[in-house]
């Protein structure tokens, strides 16, 4: 039998076992509302002979078979496979984890922590976004181009909520649910009045843990709440800058993001970046508080008399500055161009390049500086491609081309 043939045989009994203990559990719900006595016979034998058959493989075999399923599914969907593979048991899931690499390693993007850890260094990972004008929603898909029969890999999804003074990009792993209260939550970007300057937020703090959590996170929650566990705090990583236009002359925007949690020296040479592992599990857990969500409406706790994103950015120069890479003035095309290498062909005002900024004294190669880390463009009627490598992650990359969507009466 092909490893194909192994993993759909194993994903379809993992749906038989979860049918069988539906049903055998209905029958002992029933039986204890009657009587109150649990029945005394023990599980089914064949449930447990099903779990076992797999569960308790050798570990080399084990080994090989999940070393050769990994390396022969490259892509999507057929990387399903891999995911598949993981959910069949805790001895198969800690192999998978083992061997599957971060997209920094390997290029790809497997599990949803892949979202959050830096991309490659080499070959950046190539993206495009949809944007839905009626639904004021943005889907990020994992490809080159989006295909005909819709098959593309969802990575991410955003929905852009105005507010009274401020917008707000509610970012998460579905395309059906933007609560932050659910599970799929990511984070968010918020933007000020003037669409000028916008603050990223995470869902779960990053490595280095230095930054406070949002103090409004705490006091409003969407009615979609599925757990008590569920992490609803915001931590501040980043602040991007559109800067003013103040003549009102035309030209390509100029943009700084200032990642608060990515260190300078990640570029450097034998440099790092923080890799998350996997996704925290609650916010309130680490801090030792009460669930915010039960509390009363009056009882919500507050971390800090200002909110995060009313605070000034502080700049270090330990951190990670991106600027726009300028383009150049076409004579002929009487028009700013930029080398997309193919990926972009629409003019547009939201098209931009992300380069290093350093100072001359950082110890940086030209090459480095050179090197551009996220591109953006139009390719069509509300499509975009979005590429990516490291340091960023695709949610990092995916907030900052975000803040492109909303309106800048003052930058243009």
């Amino acid at each position: 039998m092909s490893f194909k043939g192994i993993v759909r045989e194993l994903k379809g009994m993992r749906d038989g076992i979860g049918n069988l203990s539906r049903r055998e559990g209905g029958r002992h719900w029933r039986g204890r509302t009657r009587s109150h006595i649990a029945p005394d016979h023990a599980a089914p034998i064949t449930e447990e002979i099903e779990q076992g058959r797999w569960a308790n493989l050798p570990p080399e075999l084990l080994l090989d078979i999940i070393r050769r399923v990994e390396a022969s599914e490259t892509s999507w969907p057929a990387r399903s496979v891999v995911v598949f593979c993981a959910a069949v048991c805790r001895s198969w899931r800690e192999v998978t984890k083992e061997i599957v690499q971060t997209p920094e390693q390997c290029g790809r993007l497997t599990f949803p922590i892949s979202l959050k850890q830096p991309g490659p260094r080499d070959l950046p990972i190539q993206c495009f976004i949809k944007r839905d004008r009626a639904t004021s929603t943005f889907r990020l898909f994992y490809g080159l181009t989006p295909s005909e029969d819709e098959n593309d890999k969802l990575l991410l999804a955003a929905k852009k909520i105005r507010r009274g003074t401020s917008t707000d990009f509610v970012i998460s792993l579905v395309a059906d649910d933007f609560s932050r209260a659910s599970n799929a939550y990511v984070g968010k970007l918020r933007s000020n009045f003037l669409g000028t300057k916008f603050t990223m937020f995470d869902s779960q703090p990053p490595e280095d843990a230095v930054v406070k959590t949002n103090s409004r996170s705490s006091r409003r929650f969407h009615s979609k709440q599925v757990s008590p566990k569920v992490s609803a705090f915001n931590y501040s990583i980043a602040t991007i800058s559109y800067e003013l236009s103040v003549l009102r002359t035309r030209g390509p925007r100029r943009l700084h993001c200032v990642m608060h949690s990515i260190p300078l020296a990640s570029i450097q040479e034998g440099g790092s970046a923080p890799i998350p592992q996997s996704f925290a599990r609650s916010s309130d857990e680490k801090q030792g508080l009460p669930a915010p969500n039960l509390l009363g409406k009056d009882q919500a706790i507050n971390f800090s008399s200002t909110s995060l994103s009313e605070l000034p950015p502080t700049i270090s120069e330990d951190r990670l500055i991106l600027k726009n890479k300028s383009p150049r003035w076409h004579e002929q095309l009487q028009c700013w161009c930029l080398n997309f290498r193919g990926r972009v062909t629409v003019a547009s005002v939201k098209n931009f390049q992300l380069v290093a900024a350093v100072e001359p004294h950082h110890n940086i190669s030209a090459a480095e500086q050179e090197k551009v880390i996220l591109q953006f463009g139009k390719i069509g009627k509300d499509i975009f491609t979005m590429d990516y490598r490291y340091p960023l992650s695709a949610f990092q990359a995916f907030a900052i081309c975000l803040s492109s969507f909303d309106t800048k009466p003052a930058c243009e």
